[in-house]
């Protein structure tokens, strides 16, 4: 069983203006894996000048081994993977793909699931709501998304109770501590959108008293954004790399030829955790502690960048 696995475009559809979905086969015409709800895949995107890699949330149905379905939106401000697939990626392209990861799975044994979504942030919802129908679960969804948008996911919402959408409007705003103080005990709360709407619901919840362990985040895309230009010496291998305005560190570190662990891109799961020799650290992640960040010694290459001039890893 080989570490990735090669997949094949069967399917791009622009669904929005700034959307795009892209269905997934095997290119060998097998069975692919199964994933859960709240599963991601990373892609490797090929460029004329530059590859990405880039994790993506499956909003395909949990199970479903013929075909695997993303949703990607094209952002201003791409690093070049969303580019890449609104631009350049065509059906019976073949791409290479990860096994499937899930850091953001739903708690099966809660006795409601909470879900507040934010613009593309329902990807990974998507997934949940095919599971709970299935399941019977009892369950609610709140989307914030632009008005034009509404409609937009509803292939996939189609047929399901309790999903409700908020936009930027008198009326339509989503109150999110009133929103908290209504929830059963047992309820588990999941929130996926943008850095700053996170840290909103999770303050809230804090602030209305609920569990730490009730509630769960998936963060993407606002650490990934670049910064200064700087070096970076990999100790064990004896090279060092530039790291560029626009790139992340672990890019840098895979463009040099040199293997470093990684799962999520986003500086959410850890697994990329490097011991860092020297050196100062500008901190992006969701993983390490404040005595951990204090310390010097660790940092997330795929989000986190440097205060000084030049970083030396232990890779």
């Amino acid at each position: 069983m080989g570490e990735t696995l090669l997949l094949k475009v069967s399917t791009v559809t622009d669904i929005a203006p700034s959307l795009r979905h892209v269905r997934l086969v095997a290119a060998t015409g097998s069975k692919l894996p199964p994933a859960a709800a709240g599963a991601h895949i990373q892609l490797t995107l090929a460029g004329e000048t530059r590859t990405f890699r880039n994790a993506y949330s499956l909003v395909s149905r949990p199970g479903t081994r013929d075909a695997w379905e993303i949703i990607v939106r094209r952002v201003p401000t791409s690093r070049g993977g969303s580019a890449f697939i609104h631009e350049e990626l065509q059906v019976g392209d073949t791409i290479e793909a990860s096994w499937p990861g899930n850091l953001f799975p739903p708690v099966r044994t809660a006795r409601r699931h909470l879900m507040i979504a934010g613009g593309i942030g329902i990807t990974p919802f998507l997934s949940y709501l095919a599971e709970f129908a299935f399941s019977g679960a009892n369950y609610a969804l709140h989307v914030c998304c632009r008005e034009e948008e509404q409609n937009v996911f509803a292939p996939w919402i189609a047929g399901q109770t309790g999903v409700a959408f908020h936009w930027d409007a008198d009326g339509q705003r989503l109150d999110i501590p009133a929103l908290l103080a209504t929830q059963p005990v047992g309820t588990h709360l999941y929130v996926c959108g943008p850095a700053a709407m996170n840290d909103e619901v999770i303050a809230a919840a804090a602030a209305a008293g609920w569990p730490a362990n009730h509630v769960h985040c998936e963060h993407f895309g606002s650490a990934l954004s670049g910064g200064e230009a700087f070096r970076a010496f990999l100790a064990q291998s004896g090279i060092e790399v530039e790291v560029g305005e626009d790139e992340s560190l672990l890019e840098a570190i895979e463009r040099a030829g040199v293997k470093a662990p990684c799962l999520c891109r986003g500086g959410a799961c850890g697994v990329c955790m490097t011991p860092l020799l020297e050196g100062e650290a500008e901190h992006r992640d969701h993983v390490l502690s404040p005595a951990e960040r204090e310390s010097g010694r660790l940092i997330m290459p795929c989000v986190s960048r440097a205060k000084s001039g030049l970083l030396v890893l232990d890779l």
